[in-house]
């Protein structure tokens, strides 16, 4: 791993603060964000990053690259849920499996969020269509992890409807402001854009800070009754993003030549669901248990990648 790389990573205002809200957390300090501010500044980052990614998207010519990069996205959403669900399935009951592998196949917003901020820092670009990849990777693992809790659970098993799955990701709150500030973004023009980048841009790594901050605290909360939980559940938290990334980080430069857009690539698989897929989970299989697959995602998967997760992936891509 490149160390300039790692220490430049570990340096960054967003990092620390994310870092400050677990301490926070520790010494039991009343540091906070309320509720309704945390919602605000995450609606704010998936539309900045949406609306940028339509201004990006509305510049660029379509090609067979985009479509091979889609695809590639698309069918690992797909691949990652059914090998981690056999491996999840010689621990953990099936639904306990399925849920987890769906949390690992789909995607986090967030990582994608601060993947952004990384680049920036490294002054490496990437295409406006890998904010629509990042929507399109929610609903495929969500389905497959359900399909194999079905296929494998008892009977009694609760068997929803695939279109309402897919419906119910596509309508999270989360996948919709992203996908219709890319629209939105895509239809402006360039001096109605320019209007309001003060607003989708100037302002983006402070709201990012806080954001992290807020994390930083929701993880400090969640982690140590999670590690009470046992090591398997931990090492596989770790293990498997780091296999999931640095084995797209090296495929991906079978379909794109974009540094950034391999990164991005590696990171939308190496990260998990903490948002969407718990909402889908809840209404699809009640029997799996949230006290695992939440805290998995959040507060082991999600600190690694931005700590250590990301240096390495960008070393890979570079090598």
């Amino acid at each position: 791993m490149n160390i300039d790389l790692l220490i430049d990573n570990l340096t960054s205002p967003a990092l620390l603060f994310f870092l400050l809200g677990i301490i926070a957390v520790y010494i039991k300090s009343d540091l906070e964000i309320p509720p309704n501010s945390s919602k605000f500044i995450s609606l704010y980052l998936l539309f900045s990053i949406g609306f940028n990614g339509g201004r990006e998207l509305a510049h660029s010519e379509f090609s067979m690259e985009i479509i091979w990069v889609l695809l590639f996205g698309v069918v690992s959403s797909i691949i990652i849920p059914i090998y981690t669900f056999f491996i999840l399935k010689r621990k953990l009951s099936t639904e306990n499996a399925g849920a987890i592998a769906a949390a690992y196949g789909s995607i986090s917003a967030v990582t994608f969020v601060t993947a952004v901020s990384f680049l920036e820092l490294q002054q490496v670009p990437y295409s406006g269509h890998m904010v629509a990849l990042m929507a399109l990777m929610e609903a495929p693992a969500i389905v497959v992890g359900v399909v194999l809790i079905m296929l494998y659970g008892k009977k009694s098993t609760t068997s929803p409807k695939v279109g309402s799955l897919v419906g119910h990701s596509f309508a999270n709150g989360s996948v919709l402001m992203i996908l219709g500030s890319l629209v939105i973004g895509a239809l402006a023009s360039e001096s109605q854009a320019q209007d309001i980048t003060p607003f989708t841009t100037d302002i983006f790594k402070g709201f990012l800070a806080l954001f992290l901050l807020d994390m930083g605290i929701v993880s400090g909360r969640k982690l140590g009754d999670f590690l009470r939980n046992g090591w398997f559940t931990t090492l596989f938290a770790i293990f498997i993003p780091v296999v999931n990334g640095i084995a797209v980080a090296w495929l991906s430069q079978f379909v794109t030549e974009s540094v950034g857009d391999r990164f991005m690539l590696a990171i939308l698989c190496a990260s998990a669901s903490y948002i969407a897929v718990p909402a889908a989970m809840k209404m699809a299989v009640p029997k799996a248990n949230p006290g695992l697959y939440l805290p998995m995602a959040l507060a082991v998967t999600f600190p690694f990648n931005i700590t250590l997760g990301f240096p390495l992936y960008m070393s890979v891509i570079l090598a």
